[in-house]
């Protein structure tokens, strides 16, 4: 499965933002986010939640500048480059992505981010957040 940008203005081309995502479905995967890992550099971390509100990411025990990014239905509405180990950031969202550092200086607020099958993943077709299914 792919991370993939599309781009609000619509002029630019898509872009894959990562290649290996991982979903931090259960309370445990959730609290425990990326701490004590390294993070790979086509790698995305999404937390997905039921509703829309406020979402708090730390950055205590990561030992490495992660990129943040909280969206609503699909839509980057903050995105933030958190240092290791003090970083504190919050915004409404019902997702987030964690990604290494730099993965997110490529989004703009506005962009969506969407879930495509690669060829190798089988059979399917793109999902966005809001639409993924189990």
């Amino acid at each position: 499965m792919e991370l993939v940008r599309e781009p609000e203005n619509g002029n630019e081309d898509r872009t894959v933002v990562a290649s290996r995502v991982e979903f931090a479905d259960s309370p445990l995967e959730r609290a425990r986010g990326l701490m004590f890992r390294s993070v790979p550099a086509d790698y995305a971390l999404v937390f997905d939640f039921p509703e829309v509100r406020r979402r708090g990411i730390h950055t205590l025990f990561v030992p490495d500048t992660i990129g943040v990014c909280w969206l609503v239905a699909g839509s980057v509405e903050r995105i933030e480059r958190m240092r290791p180990f003090r970083g504190f950031g919050f915004a409404r969202a019902d997702r987030v992505v964690e990604l290494p550092a730099g993965g997110a200086d490529g989004l703009s607020v506005g962009d969506r981010l969407v879930l495509e099958d690669r060829a190798d993943d089988g059979p399917g077709a793109g999902r966005c957040f809001d639409n993924r299914q189990g």
